[in-house]
């Protein structure tokens, strides 16, 4: 049963073929058994999911089931569950169980999704490889010496290794998209707002956005349904009707406009990488599409920028865990000051306080203007960018990351390094745009991921032109070796 598709288990357990329950269990005997390598999972919550596993087999004998009624699914452990541990991967949150559903939990369970458990990320979703943990490092299932990507790393590797069939996850500079591209699955961030970030821990507020990773455009497509829409507890979400993102994937793309970036294939590129993604862009060609090239002059530009805003707003954003509210407390504080101190020293881990203080430092009085303030100026200078691409073309493609999956500690102590890895990726955030990641090849068996780029709010596009692709090739059907 693991390795089907969700429409083919939807059908499956419509057609009585198994239960919600018998998948269910399927689903966690495999995390039992082969996420001790993988460290994929920060929390399984199995007696939750055997109970609404039952509560979905029920509606499928009184008729009142729907096309995701019984299927699991993994949480990143970004998202508060009510009743449940929600740690963002970090000590400073190790005990916190949350009071409240986020939206996006709350519509998934109202689809009747199953949650099998909690997935592993980067603390406070800050890296790009899943190694900044409490819990530890995650492995990529293709191959345990190399990460999986990151934030949302611990969705991809359990999605890559059948350990889920989807998963959610949360892209503020390429979170879903990259670790997607490393593990070989499908991962998409919609348009900024489209999906609600009440009750995602917030990040970075005006990039954080949440979004499905599958193996398939298909099941991304029929996930979104579910957790795409207006919600009133979110100031940023945008009133706009959500389109059925299923029903436009077997649409010809016949004469589509593809804009490729002189900047996305320039220094920094992987050869081998570049190989792959010129043999996709080759594919859509055979399938009627027409490439375009396109230059996006201020993407240089997109990492300072980037990692001026976001880590402004990660400082601020972060002030709230102070030891006194919620969140670790050190032990016998003599005072105030020592409180906040060992409080926020000892739960916070060094990529997350090496973010803090250089937000802390662009927002002091002095330096406003010279960097954040400058940074916003930049933002819209990409922005625009995309805007005057998007008047010549429909998508934008380029390869998700410059490389395939680095070793594990390969980068670890060089965090500028270490962020380039989202060089392709964070422009996106900055925009506001929707963009996806599908598996698109090989290099040295580790998985390359495509990019696609849309304007705003064209998910069904996006999904549409990944469906075809993988109608006409099968890297999205690759499986990890020993997670068959």
């Amino acid at each position: 049963m693991h390795d089907k598709n969700v429409a083919e288990l939807s059908a499956g357990l419509k057609n009585g073929d198994f239960s919600s329950e018998e998948l269910t269990r399927v689903y966690l005997n495999r995390i039992e058994s082969l996420d001790k390598d993988l460290n994929s999972f920060i929390s399984v919550t199995a007696e939750q999911a055997l109970a609404a596993a039952r509560i979905a087999d029920q509606q499928y004998k009184s008729g009142t089931a729907g096309p995701l009624t019984g299927i699991p699914i993994a949480q990143k452990d970004i998202f508060c569950i009510q009743g449940v541990r929600t740690s963002c991967g970090s000590k400073m949150l190790a005990n916190f169980i949350a009071p409240y559903d986020a939206t996006v939990v709350t519509r998934l369970n109202e689809a009747g999704m199953v949650m099998l458990g909690k997935t592993n990320m980067d603390e406070f979703a800050m890296g790009s490889s899943n190694e900044n943990s409490f819990y530890g490092a995650v492995k990529n299932p293709w191959d345990l010496l190399a990460v999986p990507g990151g934030s949302s790393g611990g969705s991809a590797s359990a999605v890559a290794a059948q350990l889920a069939p989807v998963a959610t996850g949360t892209d503020t500079g390429g979170s879903i998209r990259q670790p997607a591209s490393l593990c070989g699955i499908t991962g998409l961030k919609p348009t900024y707002g489209r999906v609600s970030r009440y009750g995602m821990i917030a990040f970075a507020s005006s990039l954080d956005q949440g979004g499905p990773m599958a193996r398939s455009a298909e099941d991304a497509a029929m996930l979104l349904n579910a957790m795409a829409g207006f919600d009133h507890h979110d100031s940023t979400s945008v009133d706009r009707e959500v389109p059925d993102y299923t029903g436009n994937l077997d649409q010809s793309i016949e004469g589509l406009r593809i804009g490729i970036p002189a900047e996305f294939f320039a220094e920094g590129l992987d050869d081998g990488v570049a190989s792959v993604i010129q043999a996709a862009l080759q594919e859509y060609e055979k399938m009627g599409a027409s490439l375009v090239d396109i230059s996006l002059p201020n993407s240089g530009l997109s990492i300072p920028t980037y990692y001026v805003v976001a880590m402004a707003e990660c400082s601020s954003n972060l002030s709230r865990f102070d030891g006194v509210r919620f969140g670790h407390r050190c032990e016998d504080p003599v005072d105030l000051e020592d409180l906040y101190k060992r409080s926020r020293g000892e739960g916070f881990g060094a990529e997350v306080k090496r973010r803090i203080m250089i937000g802390t430092y662009a927002l002091s009085a002095g330096y406003y203007d010279a960097y954040y303030l400058k940074a916003q100026q930049l933002r819209h200078l990409i922005s625009d960018d995309y805007k005057k691409a998007f008047e010549q073309v429909d998508v934008i493609m380029g390869p998700t990351a410059p490389s395939v999956a680095f070793d594990i500690g390969e980068k670890s102590d060089d965090p500028v390094s270490m962020y380039l890895s989202d060089i392709y990726t964070i422009a996106v955030n900055l925009a506001g745009l929707p963009g996806m990641s599908i598996p698109a090849g090989f290099v040295d068996n580790r998985p390359v991921g495509l990019q696609i780029i849309g304007n705003y709010f064209d998910e069904s596009r996006l999904l549409n032109i990944a469906h075809q692709f993988q109608c006409e090739t099968n890297w999205h059907k690759q499986v990890p070796p020993g997670y068959e």
